[in-house]
C-alpha cells in the first residue's frame, strides 16, 4: 500500500545563542507583518521619534539584535515587566533576561544604550557651571540613578566658579540605606581643591523625602566641609519620577 505524501515544511529555525524569537519564512508572513520592519523605519526616519510610541522604538533597537522575525511581541513583554522604555533600559541585566526572549546578546544591547545615555547626559554638565545649567544637572542625576534598584551616593564637586569638576559615587547601599562617611567626602574635596559640594542619591522606592538619618547625614556633611571653607550648594534625592532640593525644602 503506497504511503501518503509527506508534507515537507521546514521547523522554524532559532536565532544563534539564547535569544528566544524565532525568524518566521518571509513567504508565509501575515499580511500585517510584511515590510514592518521597512515601514516603521522609514516612519522614524521621515517623522522622527515622536511620531513613534515607546514600544516601537524599542522595536527598532531590538531590530539590530533580531535581525528576522517578528519582535513587537517581545517588546510589549518588556514594556509590560517594566513599565516604561527607561526603565527598559535600565533594568538589570538579570531582570531583563528573566523576560521570555530576552538573551545574553539582547540584554548587553540594553546596557551599552544605556551607558551611551549616561554619557551624553554627562557631558551637558561636566566642566561647566553647575548652578546656572540646572535642568540640566537634573536631567544627567535623573538619567544616571533615577531608576537604580540599591540606592546610590553620588558627589558633585565644583570649582571657585561653580564649574563641575569631578563627579564620584562614594557609595552602594541596599534598597533602602547607602553608607555615608562625611570625613571622606570632605577629605576628597581637599584632594580636588573643590570649593564646593552637591550631593545626590537616589530612593528606589520612587519617594525623594528624606528620611531621619538623610537629613543628619547631610548637616554632619555641610559643619565638616564649613569649617574647611567647602560650601554645600545642596543635597539631591531622586525618585523615580521627581526628585527633591533639600535646599529647597528648607533642611538646609
Amino acid at each position: 500500500m503506497a504511503r501518503p505524501p509527506a508534507f515537507n515544511e521546514a521547523p522554524l529555525p532559532l536565532f544563534e545563542g539564547e535569544e528566544a524569537v524565532r525568524a518566521v519564512n518571509s513567504d508565509r508572513l501575515p499580511s500585517y507583518i510584511k515590510g514592518h520592519r521597512k515601514r516603521l523605519r522609514e516612519r522614524f526616519l521621515q517623522r522622527g521619534s515622536e511620531a513613534l510610541a515607546d514600544y516601537e522604538l524599542l522595536e527598532l533597537l531590538l531590530f539590530r539584535t533580531f535581525k528576522n522575525g517578528d519582535v513587537k511581541p517581545l517588546a510589549n513583554r518588556l514594556m509590560q515587566r517594566f513599565g516604561n522604555l527607561d526603565r527598559v533600559i535600565s533594568a538589570p541585566r538579570a531582570l531583563l533576561q528573566d523576560v521570555d526572549g530576552v538573551g545574553p546578546e539582547a540584554a548587553t544591547d540594553f546596557k551599552v544604550l544605556e551607558a551611551l545615555a549616561r554619557r551624553m547626559a554627562r557631558a551637558q554638565v561636566m566642566h561647566r557651571p553647575v548652578l546656572s545649567g540646572w535642568d540640566a544637572l537634573l536631567d544627567y542625576c535623573h538619567t544616571a540613578m533615577a531608576h537604580r534598584a540599591t540606592e546610590q551616593f553620588r558627589v558633585l564637586y565644583l570649582d571657585r566658579k561653580n564649574v563641575l569638576i569631578a563627579d564620584e559615587e562614594q557609595a552602594e547601599g541596599t534598597v533602602d540605606h547607602v553608607p555615608v562617611y562625611p570625613r571622606e567626602v570632605v577629605k576628597r574635596a581637599l584632594e580636588l581643591n573643590a570649593s564646593a559640594l552637591i550631593l545626590v542619591h537616589n530612593h528606589p522606592s520612587g519617594d525623594p523625602t528624606p528620611s531621619d538619618s538623610d537629613i543628619q547625614m547631610t548637616i554632619q556633611i555641610e559643619d565638616a566641609a564649613r569649617v574647611l571653607g567647602v560650601t554645600l550648594h545642596d543635597h539631591l534625592i531622586i525618585g523615580k519620577e521627581t526628585e527633591l532640593s533639600m535646599r529647597s525644602a528648607g533642611y538646609l
